[in-house]
């Protein structure tokens, strides 16, 4: 049961992406599987799931049968491939136990565009490994790689793996070929994508339809407060929100939604303190802009405050990232659509 892998190209990292070192040291857990970077003691067991005619024939390169001594060299190269931020492949083994069940992978394919492959040993097909790993991936491709688009491709004949794909949402794209060793020569497969646009309209957060009616009772309104703090270099901070929450790898203006009973001010300084560890006074946070957009589920309205005085050192408290931004650059970091109209106000007020 597997997606094919093929090689990696060079690839950078994009604007706003996981720092190199955070990348290479990089361990997905859930809640029965640990996916950790590949290490030359699994070439062994590895090599005895993946020399499994039913495994080997659904990945593109691997040979079958396929030699200790080139499974060794492809782990050694997986190292090299993490450390040059191209590609990351994961040991799949259980949360508490450490041998290898099989292998996860993204592969950088160009700007914003990761592809996922993977294969899971035939004794542990059917108890939803390959779903869990691949949900997994697809949040740390999002949420940390800041990627936009995630693509995989599957051979015709692999209904397992397509069925896993379109679990997770991914949508057929096309049908091509693609050179399997194991088979000898070209076979037809599958090519599928997914979007950060489907996962935002799965969370409730795709743009509304043109046109459709705005009331509340259609959408409620949420009212959250941001800020753009800017210090004395005249940058700007931004955070990027974190795996697991909404808008997970987009960056955006620290602050929260306003609860009940609090003023904006009240919650930006409730959401700083608890976000970055910092404190701020109502008397510092200047009103600037705000933003009004309609999501697919709510419509949104964020006012914007300026700061530039808070006691403390911004700090993530909450697993989000955060980057002290030149106004002229605030353009190259992915927003939540309700926060881009509000950059270029920005840039031209600093």
């Amino acid at each position: 049961m597997a997606a094919t892998e093929a090689e990696a190209p060079e690839a950078g990292t994009p604007k706003g992406g996981t720092p190199r070192a955070e990348a290479r040291e990089t361990v997905l857990l859930t809640e029965r599987l640990r996916l950790r970077p590949l290490r030359p003691d699994d070439a062994e067991p590895l090599h005895r799931l993946i020399n499994d005619w039913e495994v080997a024939r659904n990945l593109g390169p691997v040979p079958f049968p396929y030699g200790r001594e080139a499974l060794g060299e492809w782990i050694a190269k997986s190292g090299a491939d993490r450390a040059a931020d191209r590609a990351f492949h994961f040991c799949i083994t259980g949360r508490e136990e450490e041998h290898p069940l099989g292998v996860i992978g993204l592969t950088r394919e160009g700007p914003g565009t990761g592809r996922i492959g993977y294969w899971v040993g035939r004794r542990y097909w059917g108890h939803g490994v390959a779903s869990e790993a691949v949900a997994r991936v697809v949040s740390w491709g999002f949420g940390t790689l800041g990627l936009d688009r995630l693509v995989a491709y599957v051979a015709d004949d692999n209904a397992a793996s397509i069925r896993v794909l379109e679990k997770h949402g991914f949508r057929f794209t096309h049908e091509a070929e693609h050179d399997f060793a194991s088979r000898g020569g070209a076979f037809p497969v599958r090519w599928f994508a997914l979007t950060r646009a489907d996962r935002l309209a799965a969370s409730g957060h795709g743009a509304a339809a043109p046109g459709a009616a705005l009331s509340t009772a259609d959408r409620p309104l949420l009212l959250v407060a941001a800020v753009a703090m800017v210090d004395a270099d005249g940058r700007v901070l931004l955070a990027r929100r974190p795996e697991g929450k909404a808008l997970a790898g987009l960056w955006e203006f620290p602050g929260g939604k306003v609860g009940p009973g609090e003023t904006p001010e009240a919650a930006l300084i409730r959401e700083l303190a608890e976000e970055l560890g910092i404190d701020v006074s109502a008397a510092c946070l200047a009103p600037f802009a705000f933003a009004s957009h309609a999501y697919e589920k709510f419509h949104l309205l964020m006012p914007l405050y300026l700061c530039r005085r808070w006691q403390g050192t911004p700090t993530p408290r909450e697993g989000q990232a955060l980057a002290w931004v030149r106004p002229q650059k605030l353009a190259d970091y992915p927003m939540p659509p309700a926060d881009r109209p509000l950059v270029a106000m920005l840039r031209d007020w600093l």
